[in-house]
Order: structure tokens, then sequence, then C-alpha cells
């Protein structure tokens, strides 16, 4: 048990390193980051969209039969957050930056990656090597996504600084976090309320990436926004490959 614990453990801060390794990345090289955020915003969409229909849906839909009703849930209810972020949050603001555009996709990641904790805490349960087979593939997405993370929420008009943090906050520590908080309750935790939990997530990726991140980078007419955002998805297709 103790090794369970200590493993899951690891692996999960393993992801926050890695995630934070993406954010100090681009950090680093700012000036190329925010130039090329439109390119960023087409490869986010791409691996968002795709990882969620060809594996996080079908994944919740296996253990909860019921998890399509999640994702219209976790779909409407980013959605919703996003009209009362551009109401009341954006119209506020002196200097008229979509704020938005940064804190949505943040809330989404985050959600998804503290879910994922969840996900490190049920595996190693099962076994280590279960655990360690999908410590492989769910690594890989960690990267990409605190560089999104970041460059989106400096975009809305974050400061650089406080983005970084807000960046490490949602889409690294929350991953340990969740694992911490879900490993006690591993034995209550059933396959229903995993699958619900994943199609939450899933709607709310889906949201981020095919109505929040794609109408946003079309408008700004990119000639490689397509090889983005196929790239994307090819990314999101080695990710479901590796965990198969």
């Amino acid at each position: 048990m103790e090794n369970t614990f200590l493993s899951a453990l690891v692996t999960s801060l393993l992801a926050a390193l890695v995630t934070s390794l993406g954010i100090y990345t681009i950090r680093r090289f700012a000036d190329w980051g925010q130039r090329n955020t439109t390119y960023f915003m087409c490869f986010a969409a791409g691996v968002l969209v795709a990882a969620s229909f060809l594996h996080i849906i079908p994944r919740a839909l296996s253990m909860n039969p019921d998890a399509s009703a999640w994702l219209l849930v976790g779909f409407l209810g980013l959605h919703l957050f996003n009209r009362f972020v551009t109401a009341f949050v954006c119209e506020r603001r002196p200097d008229g930056r979509d704020v938005a555009i940064g804190v949505v996709p943040m809330l989404g990641i985050g959600f998804h990656s503290f879910i994922d904790g969840f996900i490190y805490s049920i595996a190693f349960t099962v076994s280590l090597l279960t655990g360690y087979l999908a410590t492989v593939g769910m690594v890989l997405h960690e990267f990409p996504e605190g560089i999104i993370t970041y460059l989106l929420l400096v975009r809305g008009g974050i400061k650089e600084r406080r983005a970084m943090w807000l960046a490490f906050l949602a889409a690294a520590a929350t991953t340990p976090l969740g694992m911490l908080v879900s490993y006690p309750l591993v034995s209550r935790i059933d396959a229903s309320t995993l699958g619900a939990l994943l199609g939450l997530s899933a709607g709310a990726l889906v949201y981020v990436g095919a109505t929040h991140l794609l109408p946003r980078a079309e408008q700004e007419h990119r000639k490689y926004s397509l090889v983005a955002l196929a790239g994307g998805v090819l990314v999101a297709v080695v990710i479901v490959a590796s965990q198969a």
C-alpha cells in the first residue's frame, strides 16, 4: 500500500514538473511564444478536441452509460462561465483586453488536470504496472498544456509573472492535488463516478478547443494554422496510441 501511494504521488509530481517545464520554457522565449500564439491555440485545440473524442469520451462512456449527459453539463457549464466572464469582467477592464480568452481555458484545463490526479490514484491502486503504463501516455500531454495555459493568460491581459503562477496552479499543481484528495477515497470512487467526472472533464475540454480557441484563431488568418491544428491532432493520436 505504501509503495502504491508513493508511486502515485511521484508520478503525479512528475506530471506537474513536466507542465512547469512547459510554462518555464515558453516564458523563457516569451517574444517568440507571443508572436506564435495563434499557432499554439490551433495546436492546443487539436490536442484537446482529438484527445477528448478519441480517448476521454469513449472511456467515460465505457464506465458510465450516462456520461454523455455529464459531457453536456461540462460543455454548457463552461459556456455559461465564459458568458459571465465576458459580460461582467471584460467590460470592466479599462484596457479592453479579453480576459476570458485566458481564464476559460485555465478553468477547463485545471479541472481536467485535477481529474488526472484521480486517474493516477486509481491506476496505481489496480497495480503498479497499470499505473506506470497510464503515466507514459498522460505525461505526454502535460508539456503543451502548461504552454497554452500561460500564453492565453498573457494574451488576456494578465501580467507575465501572475500568468506564470496562475498557469502553474491551474495546470500543474492540480494534478498532485487531485491525487492526494482522491487517494484516501479510491475504494469509494466506483467506475460510474469516475466515468461521470471524465465526461464532465471532456465536455469542458471540447468547449475550450472547439468553441473557445478555434474561432479566435481563425479570426487571425495565419498561413499555417491548419498545419498547427493537424499537429495537435497527431499528438493526441500518439498519446492515445501509447495508452492502448
